[in-house]
């Protein structure tokens, strides 16, 4: 669960309601396909535009794919939910109303777990339930008017619910981007937040410690993990200022202007109750059997948190480690190829945590452009456990294979000269030679300090070229010294 940091003496509560558009060819009531970026209007029938005599048929694909999140995270299915009408006004509402789900949702409860830091957090789930989207108001290539594009009309959505479990923008974050990986990795959504497939609206609120909760305000369509971060830290601020001005906070709708750096109001918020929901005529009760969810659950692919649990009995990683292992499915096949290859799990997951990573986040590229396959990351481990290489000499390896010096381990250690001194009778007169040229920091050592250790470990590092094993002239060094 979370633990609360006050800002200015203030608690801040967060809750979220994602849009994930479900990964179906064709609309949750109809046969009108999907596609992104068609052409106004293309894409939208007489079902979806609520013509008379029109009736919605639904979409199996769309209620498996709430099936399997259900499962995901640990929720009930229910076997009976009911579809109602969400009645109000807009423009790219074609219907008047939007069939949603109210009283039963096809999905209830179920947490999400996370690493924030090396903290582990959980948030809790309130729902989530099947529904059409809208579609979408145009305004920019229109002088004095509006377009209106129907062509997401009645594309299926999966409205995921949470408690308001969250205390800072970064638990909201972190949050976001765990349901994030889950919905991509079963496949049920592609996640794409630049073309409205991932949505996410914040709750936010803030109170004094103890008191009921504040007047939330929500923060509309947050389609980067960036802006989310900036839109809910201005709100935070925002309010803070308004309670300690003597204002009261009024629930409103707003969205971010992220060139200005803040929230803007858009209108009032609305309660259930200005809805008028009331169960669909059109639609009979969703009746989901108890063969259909096995028949889902044997399909599901292997879950995040139940491979992160493997990766810790299997291989001896720390949770941290394995659930940053399990961020997607692709660092998650690259850790298992490499630690198998390797034979050293750990250092393997050091590795792709570290420098790897740092150079993916660098040149902002997927895990699937890294111009190091995890066999070679493999074979540099393994020069590594057995010694041919000391850490900062596979840093040079490192950069050379992800340049395209070259392709082959082995071939560059050579190439570079890397390989560590593993001449024990050269490495022991190197050391007596160290010895001997620093008597006073010998007798600093033998007067227990360990910085004049080190420095004498530095000496003879220097002295060999960085090419001997820091390990084997620490050990020489004690022995020679008796310390």
């Amino acid at each position: 669960m979370s633990t609360s940091k006050l800002i200015h003496g203030y608690e801040v509560v967060i809750g979220f309601e994602t849009h994930a558009q479900l990964s179906t060819d064709s609309k949750i009531f109809s046969r009108s396909p999907t596609k992104f970026g068609a052409e106004p209007n293309t894409q939208a029938s007489p079902v979806d535009l609520a013509l008379p005599g029109t009736l919605p048929v639904m979409n199996k694909g769309a209620v498996e794919r709430a099936i399997r999140f259900g499962l995901a995270i640990g929720a009930h299915v229910a076997p009976r939910s009911v579809f109602a009408r969400k009645n109000y006004f807009y423009p790219d509402l074609p219907k008047g109303y939007q069939i949603s789900q109210f009283e039963i949702p096809v999905v209830q409860g179920g947490n999400v777990e996370f690493f924030l830091g090396e903290q582990k957090m959980s948030v809790r789930l309130v729902r989530a339930h099947l529904e059409e989207d809208a579609g979408k108001s145009l305004h920019e290539d229109f002088i004095g008017q509006s377009g209106i594009d129907l062509n997401r009309a009645g594309t299926p959505l999966l409205e995921i619910v949470t408690e308001p479990d969250m205390r800072s923008s970064d638990e909201a974050v972190a949050y976001a981007r765990e349901l994030h990986k889950i919905v991509t990795w079963i496949a049920i959504c592609d996640g794409n937040m630049q073309e409205g497939s991932f949505r996410c609206d914040a709750n936010v609120s803030v109170r004094k410690p103890g008191a009921p909760l504040g007047t939330r305000r929500e923060i509309k369509n947050l389609n980067s993990f960036k802006f989310m971060k900036e839109a809910i830290e201005f709100e935070i601020r925002w309010q803070i200022e308004q309670i300690e001005d003597g204002l009261a906070i009024q629930q409103a709708t707003v969205l971010f202007d992220p060139d200005a750096g803040e929230t803007r109001a858009m209108r009032t918020k609305e309660d259930a109750a200005d809805y008028r929901y009331f169960p669909d005529p059109d639609l009979p009760p969703l009746v989901i059997a108890p063969e259909w969810v096995e028949q889902v659950r044997a399909g599901m692919p292997e879950l995040p948190r139940v491979m992160a649990a493997r990766f810790v009995t299997d291989y001896g990683l720390p949770e941290y480690d394995a659930t940053t292992m399990t961020q997607s499915k692709a660092m998650a096949s690259y850790f298992e190829e490499a630690a198998k290859a390797s034979g050293q799990a750990k250092l393997a997951s050091n590795w792709i945590m570290g420098e790897l990573s740092r150079r993916l986040n660098a040149q902002e590229i997927g895990l699937e452009q890294a111009p190091v396959p995890a066999a070679t990351l493999a074979a540099l481990i393994k020069r590594i456990a057995d010694g041919t290489v000391s850490n900062s000499a596979a840093r040079q390896v490192f950069e050379a294979l992800w340049s395209g010096e070259g392709a082959d381990v082995d071939a560059v250690i050579e190439a570079k000269g890397l390989k560590q001194m593993n001449d024990s009778g050269a490495l022991e007169a190197i050391v007596d030679e160290v010895i001997a040229g620093n008597a006073a920091n010998v007798e600093q050592i033998r007067a227990g300090k360990d910085k004049a250790f080190n420095a004498l470990v530095g000496q003879a590092m220097k002295a060999s070229k960085g090419k001997a094993n820091p390990q084997q002239v620490g050990d020489l060094l004690r022995r020679k010294l008796g310390v």
